[in-house]
């Protein structure tokens, strides 16, 4: 069925090319074709060379043979604003990430700490992940709980670990009513069928073999990408060097943002109106504001201690500092390339990930912070505890 209010492509293609005139286009080209919104919402890889990419807009456990699905559904089942602009209206709560099952129980679920230590690498060269989209309430503090849509039912998602080269088979299982897909950025590959939108029971597959180490986000990148990634469908990648870098204690920071909306069942949607005007009420690393003020990193003197630090957005950079120390080393590029010392604060772009290191050589507690204050103070703060 055709869309009346879809501009022909013949008329989008004939007008003048200013850069304002692409970024109206891009809205409407998304209207025009069903599948073109996915590849202009996520991130796209620089260069030309992807990965093989094996892709499964099917059923779990279909396999092989969800890949050979027709190419019709495929399409449909691609990002468009038709598709995904639900989350906006309707059912879905206007413009609020409050449904159903993000808000049920919310009174009872039980805070935890996100643990930041780095886990350890496979043993094989293999990695295997299958991550299920889930909307599920997030205790971020003893007197807040919001609804979020999650990777694996916790904000951020999993930290994931692996090697420059090693195989990343990645499954994805939309478990919610709303689309939901995966854009990951240390992957150099097709996003278009890759990183394609599923609706709800079925499940998306493909691999890749991150080519530089670093600190990497990955997100959903459903349209509006700024929504679904401002309920909390982030997380983060670290690809480690094949050469070791040198012994050190290694933790995860994530920071995201919180555009909170009021309480529907004692849980506070993410409100998609806020996140447009770019003023978070919370800053925080890992999704809960001030955890690590609480319970603090604790090393000891003389461990060095290497920070992989994302920052998810959605808007605003993570200006890292830690009080009465310095960075003897903060990798620019991919570590061990790119290195700079003596580095006091570094700004972290949004989407974007660096590694921080510095040797713990006295006792004391030392905050860790965005040092852009406004957000420091709405939860971005945590403590390192060096013990003797």
């Amino acid at each position: 069925m055709s869309n009346p209010e879809a501009p022909l492509l013949s008329e989008i293609l004939a007008r003048p090319a200013t850069r304002r005139d692409f970024i109206t286009r891009a809205s409407a080209l998304s209207l025009a074709i069903p599948g073109v919104g996915a590849a202009l919402a996520s991130c796209a890889p620089n260069g030309g060379t992807s990965d093989s990419t094996r892709a499964a807009a099917a059923t779990p456990g279909a396999g092989a043979a969800g890949a050979a699905g027709s190419q019709d559904k495929m399409l449909h089942h691609n990002s468009d604003s038709r598709l995904d602009s639900t989350v906006l209206k309707g059912k879905h709560g206007n413009g609020s990430s409050a449904t159903r099952d993000a808000t049920a129980n919310a009174e009872q679920t039980a805070f935890h700490r996100y643990d930041p230590a780095l886990p350890p690498l496979a043993k094989s060269n293999r990695l295997q992940l299958h991550f299920h989209a889930r909307e599920a309430p997030i205790r971020i503090s003893d007197d807040t709980v919001v609804a979020g849509w999650t990777f694996e039912g916790d904000i951020p998602g999993p930290i994931v670990h692996c090697r420059v080269g090693d195989t990343v088979e990645f499954t994805l299982t939309n478990e919610s009513d709303i689309p939901h897909s995966m854009d990951f950025h240390a992957a150099q590959i097709d996003p278009k069928t890759a990183f394609r939108s599923i609706v709800k029971n079925e499940s998306v597959s493909y691999t890749f073999k991150p080519k530089w180490a670093g600190a990497f986000m990955y997100h959903c990148g459903t349209a509006p990408v700024l929504m679904h990634i401002g309920s909390g469908m982030y997380g983060s990648i670290v690809v480690s060097p094949r050469e070791p870098l040198p012994p050190a204690k290694e933790f995860v920071l994530v920071q995201g943002e919180y555009y909170l909306g009021d309480a529907v069942n004692g849980a506070r949607g993410f409100d998609y109106q806020k996140m447009l005007s770019t003023v978070p009420d919370i800053v925080a690393f890992n999704g809960r504001p001030n955890q690590y003020i609480k319970e603090p990193i604790r090393v000891k003197v003389g461990d060095r201690v290497r920070f992989w630090v994302t920052s998810v957005g959605p808007q605003h950079p993570c200006n890292f500092h830690v009080v009465g120390e310095q960075f003897d080393t903060v990798y620019l590029g991919a570590p061990p390339g790119g290195a700079i010392r003596g580095v006091q604060t570094f700004a972290v772009a949004p989407g974007g990930g660096m590694c921080f290191e510095l040797v713990c050589d006295m006792p004391g507690e030392f905050p860790f912070v965005n040092h852009a204050f406004g957000h420091g103070q709405k939860g971005a703060i945590g403590i390192l505890s060096v013990e003797g």
